[in-house]
């Protein structure tokens, strides 16, 4: 039973978009595989150089406020790619106004932002769609396959490395970068991605202990950090995440071990099945080398096939894979990992509040 929201029948899907730095070209692209079903119309970022490159691209109509263009109206769904500390006022914006939302990850920097927001999107009765799309890598969707099916057994440990680099010039390059109260650090922001597939892999995490540290960057937030965990299924594992490695991004991976199998996904994105050994082969196994694939991009190629959900959401044909409750789940996940470091101590899942 798809739920109740009303659908767009008979006509492309209009969506706004709000921020055009560095991630927004991977939804203009994603809008642009997706011409025949839905277009951009409206464009808005406070900095004019930005939105004019948009716009020329794009022939969207320009607006440096958020609040003219809410009022002006025209479209169906809002695009946020702000500043993830920006996301929960906007996001309640659009909702109140009427208007479905995408945003980027994370969905926000604080737990009760994050609640906010499902709660705004809830009473407006709009959709609220949180951004994965490494969720969608061939790569992955073996793994998640796998591990559905149960071809691992039980599963004993996981490790996630996300080495990248990210240096001074990035951070200077905008004020928003770096900060606590629009950034987040390296887990919060860059590995971010990496946290929700701990959880949308493996299952419920039970408890969490970490470390982080700003050993290089002249930031507020981490560069660098460690975490272990145990889930709720017995698994333990551990998560390294460094924004330092020299000279260049270097590692996006996860390895899986289990009684019944061992898989490493690795690349600079997990886009590369490295190991992919199971007691029981399966007819999945010849898609391995079809699966991988070459990129020097950290975000992978996922945002053209999450747009396809999110088209067919709105048009009533599919349930959102991804939409805010989800979304909190990965994010409740980053909080504990932050308190970790902050009190020193293990952090029980689900969080107390």
């Amino acid at each position: 039973m798809l739920t109740k929201f009303k659908t767009i029948q008979n006509r492309k899907i209009k969506f706004a978009l709000v921020g055009c730095g560095r991630i927004a070209a991977n939804h203009l692209n994603a809008i642009n595989v997706h011409n025949k079903e839905c277009e951009l119309v409206a464009v808005c970022d406070i900095d004019s150089n930005n939105l004019n490159k948009v716009v020329a691209a794009t022939k969207a109509t320009a607006y440096s406020s958020l609040n003219d263009m809410l009022n002006a109206g025209g479209f169906d769904a809002v695009i946020l790619t702000t500043p993830s500390g920006l996301h929960s006022i906007q996001t309640i914006a659009c909702a109140e106004a009427g208007y479905h939302v995408v945003t980027e990850k994370p969905m926000a920097t604080k737990w009760s932002d994050g609640l906010a927001m499902v709660s705004a999107c809830d009473k407006a009765g709009v959709r609220l769609f949180v951004v994965k799309q490494n969720r969608r890598n061939a790569t992955i969707q073996l793994l998640k396959n796998a591990i559905d099916n149960g071809r691992f057994g039980r599963i004993y440990s996981v490790a996630c490395n996300v080495f990248w680099t990210r240096p001074q010039e990035y951070y200077d390059a905008a004020k928003w970068r770096g900060t606590w109260e629009f950034d987040g650090g390296a887990f919060m922001n860059q590995a971010s991605h990496y946290v929700d597939l701990l959880d949308w892999l493996i299952g419920p995490v039970e408890s969490v202990q970490s470390y982080t540290a700003t050993l290089a960057r002249n930031i507020d937030v981490e560069d660098t950090g460690v975490l272990a965990l145990r889930w709720r299924n017995g698994a333990l594992g551990t998560m390294n995440v460094s924004m330092l490695t020299y000279p260049k991004n270097l590692e996006g991976s996860i390895t899986v071990l289990g009684e019944n199998g061992t898989v490493r996904i690795s690349g600079v994105a997990v886009n590369e099945i490295q190991v992919w050994d199971f007691k029981d082969k399966q007819p999945e196994d010849e898609q391995i080398q079809a699966a991988s694939y070459a990129t020097t991009s950290v975000y992978g190629f996922g945002h053209p096939i999450y747009y396809e959900n999110v088209i067919k959401s709105l048009k009533g044909e599919e349930e959102a894979h991804i939409d805010g409750r989800e979304g909190l789940k990965s994010l409740e996940l980053l909080i504990a990992i932050y308190l970790s470091a902050r009190d020193g101590k293990k952090i029980a899942l689900p969080l107390d509040y």
